[in-house]
């Protein structure tokens, strides 16, 4: 019988890759998220059967159980960005990974990935990067030869990042931004999943791996790399750090009096600590090197998903190709 794994999140932005690149290799994947109806999707990445979206609250120490009986190896790829209604940093970031390596230990699951983030720290000001480190311990707490992966800014055609900024191009001239210097080294999403199908296929050691691309670019890079692809000229203007507090506690307070009704999609004042820090790989770490694999360059991928932001969109080239014919 094929061996199982089951994956915490795995049908969200990272997790889907992880769920294909699974089925692939020949596992059964036991796909564990809050809407099982809203991951149908992910059912075609193997055979019949294969692949299969299960309900689990990862707050909650029955239904992780639960979706574990049987499991071979487990991957935890839930996290979030902002606080909303009962997802809070607390619940999702530290306490989650460790209930799942917790119940891991005790149903004998064998191995397990856990995907962080670049930045966490439990001395951090920031939420968001102080859970993540909490995260991180919990797991290791009870599945010592656990794989952490840890990748700086993800991106791909389902990224909220490049998709979001690349959007915001259509409302005018001006391109704001937070921590335009802050340096980053975008990580492609199938080579996160790559680095988890490798720490589970492969005899690879237990630990951290940070992973980065190959480029480390600043913010401000990073939008006129994303302004080129899609054939656009905007002026990106950094916002002071000061200034970015007051338009985020506005943003944050209108969350909270709303009662999570209009949500903060904008910025938060935990992010504008964490556009702070940069975000690249350090020194001595282990990389994308110790898993035998060699990220793929922002150069590569983003066109084949920024193209419809081009002011023609796929039409684009054409048109710009057409301009140049001779009468």
């Amino acid at each position: 019988m094929s061996r199982l794994v089951t994956i915490f999140g795995g049908s969200g932005f990272v997790g889907r890759y992880v769920t294909r690149r699974m089925a692939k290799a020949g596992w059964r994947v036991r796909v564990a998220v809050r809407n099982p109806n809203e991951a149908i999707f992910v059912k075609p990445y193997g055979v019949v059967g294969q692949v299969e979206p299960v309900f689990c609250n990862i707050r909650d120490d029955a239904s992780v159980r639960s979706v574990m009986i049987g499991a071979d190896a487990v991957v935890n790829c839930v996290g979030i960005l902002s606080e909303v209604g009962k997802n809070r940093f607390d619940a999702v970031q530290a306490e989650g990974p460790e209930r799942i390596a917790r119940i891991a230990a005790a149903e004998g699951v064998r191995r397990m990935v856990h995907v962080s983030a670049i930045g966490a720290d439990e001395a951090s000001d920031s939420d968001y990067a102080r859970t993540k480190a909490i995260g991180e311990a919990g797991v290791l707490r009870h599945m010592p030869e656990a794989v952490i992966l840890r990748p700086s800014i993800i991106f791909g055609p389902e990224d909220q990042f490049f998709n979001r900024f690349a959007g915001m191009t259509r409302m005018g001239p001006i391109l704001p931004v937070v921590g335009a210097d802050t340096l980053f080294q975008p990580v492609y999403v199938d080579d996160v999943a790559k680095a988890a199908e490798s720490a589970l296929t492969r005899q690879v050691s237990g630990g951290v791996y940070a992973l980065g691309g190959p480029e480390v670019l600043s913010f401000r890079d990073l939008m006129s790399r994303m302004l080129e692809v899609i054939n656009r000229r905007r002026l990106v203007v950094s916002i002071p750090f000061f200034a970015a507090r007051i338009m985020a506690f506005g943003f944050d307070m209108l969350q909270t009096l709303s009662a999570g009704l209009i949500k903060n999609g904008m910025i938060t004042r935990d992010q504008v600590k964490n556009l702070r820090r940069d975000n690249v790989v350090g020194e001595a770490e282990k990389t994308f090197a110790d898993l035998g694999i060699e990220p793929v360059a922002l150069s590569a991928v983003l066109p084949e998903y920024l193209w419809r932001f081009r002011p023609s969109g796929q039409y684009d080239a054409i048109k710009k190709s057409a301009k140049n014919l001779k009468t």
